[in-house]
């Protein structure tokens, strides 16, 4: 920590992938994110169940709370396997960005900015459709054919 009492700031290096790598990628990858996907829904109905036994009215017997301690330990186990498939997908500097949705992000380099290519689990045609520049919105959509027709970067 500095003088002011914050924590000063590291710069993170993340691998930058071709387009081909990440087409050749996009099988694990999706693996990773379906994984991701059924985790946090596993956990989210757990602790959704969790929740509806404790707001019942009344005192809760005996039965009752064994059945709240197995819905949170079971909800715990969906987090861990969750921050598993997590790490795994963070290991190849790929990010989730939104695990119901089945989205993630993959970085590469574009004019010499950082950019993302879309992963979309959903999409059946093709999982590498968009783009985006690492300061665009995150709902911004970018063709990927304005990547493919642009000489491409080599990753670092």
């Amino acid at each position: 920590m500095n003088r002011n009492g914050s924590k000063k700031g590291r710069k993170k290096v993340i691998r930058v992938w071709t387009y081909d790598q990440a087409k050749k990628a996009v099988p694990y990858i999706a693996s990773v994110v379906r994984s991701l996907r059924e985790h946090r829904i596993d956990a989210m109905n757990e602790n959704r169940e969790a929740k509806q036994l404790a707001g019942k009215p009344g005192r809760p017997d005996r039965a009752a709370l064994i059945e709240q301690s197995e819905l949170a330990r079971r909800a715990r186990e969906a987090d861990n396997r969750f921050d598993g498939a997590m790490a795994e997908l963070n290991a190849l500097d790929v990010f989730c960005i939104d695990p119901v949705r089945g989205e993630a992000v993959v970085p590469f380099v574009h004019g010499e900015q950082l950019a993302w290519y879309l992963f979309d689990l959903f999409d059946e045609e093709d999982h590498l459709r968009h783009w985006r520049y690492h300061e665009d919105p995150l709902e911004t959509r970018r063709p990927i054919a304005e990547v493919l027709s642009a000489p491409e970067t080599p990753a670092a």
